[in-house]
């Protein structure tokens, strides 16, 4: 009798390592309360428990996919490289946007002295309103956190009873940390305000997501990450003895969209 030929149902293997990967997509984030403290020549103050959120752009095709426009909403991109089959290693850049509430009361301490008869005095667990001729203060181009990720990469696709070529489902998880560049857009007290990038601290970051890869190559992933930022140097105005520092966490929901490649 002739050889019988039994045909393989399982799906040929999909192997990661050796691949590069690349990915653009959108946050939502979110912030902690933090203390800010503000100083310079003629002041030195904290406001306690700011209150801040996002800014997002309204959803359109133009304000979100035309080419000139895409850096405009808050978004994450990133590059990366499966050095073993289950972790990669990437850089990348989450381009948040953080916004002081405004005309929120908050409780201050320190003194102001340049010579404003409004706001000049010392003050210990005082209550001020952040009016606009007191303070506007915003991270908007933004809150740059530029940071290298470790991550873990499962094929979950038996938590599913799927079988299939060109659809895989896997599970994300990983840490990273890195530097804040922000674009601080800062009216503080009357003074000349600052609205350049600078170097401004550094963060920690945890996230996991769901990826689910089509045809091998094309993927969608789903994140949740949450991290810890500290700004110790953040630029207020032109002046070079006026500053802030703050520290907070914050949470992000990511869409990505991307793809997994070789190079060779």
């Amino acid at each position: 009798m002739g050889q019988v030929n039994i045909p393989n149902s399982k799906k040929n293997k999909v192997t990661n390592k050796g691949k590069f990967f690349a990915y653009w997509g959108w946050n939502w984030a979110s912030y902690s309360d933090s203390d800010i403290r503000f100083k310079g020549e003629d002041y030195d103050f904290t406001l306690s428990n700011v209150r801040a959120q996002d800014r997002q752009t309204k959803f359109s095709f133009r304000n979100y996919f035309k080419p000139s426009n895409i850096s405009i909403p808050q978004t994450n991109y990133r590059i990366g490289y499966f050095f073993k089959e289950n972790y990669t290693v990437s850089i990348g850049v989450d381009h948040m946007k953080y916004v002081m509430i405004a005309d929120q009361n908050v409780t201050i301490d320190g003194t102001i002295n340049i010579g404003n008869i409004k706001y000049d005095g010392t003050y210990t667990r005082k209550e001020v309103k952040l009016a606009a001729d007191f303070l506007r203060f915003e991270h908007t181009d933004g809150l740059n956190y530029l940071n290298v990720e470790v991550k873990r990469f499962d094929n979950i696709d038996h938590w599913f009873g799927l079988d299939l070529e060109n659809l895989q489902i896997n599970l994300t998880e990983g840490l990273g940390t890195g530097v804040l560049y922000p674009r601080t857009d800062t009216s503080l007290l009357g003074k000349e305000r600052h609205d350049n990038y600078h170097l401004s601290g550094f963060g920690l970051s945890a996230g996991i997501g769901l990826n689910v890869a089509f045809f091998k190559h094309f993927f969608i992933q789903a994140d949740l990450k949450g991290g810890y930022i500290n700004m110790p140097s953040i630029k207020t105005s032109l002046s070079v003895l006026d500053s802030a520092s703050q520290s907070f966490y914050f949470f992000q929901n990511n869409i990505l969209i991307g793809g997994k490649f070789r190079l060779f």
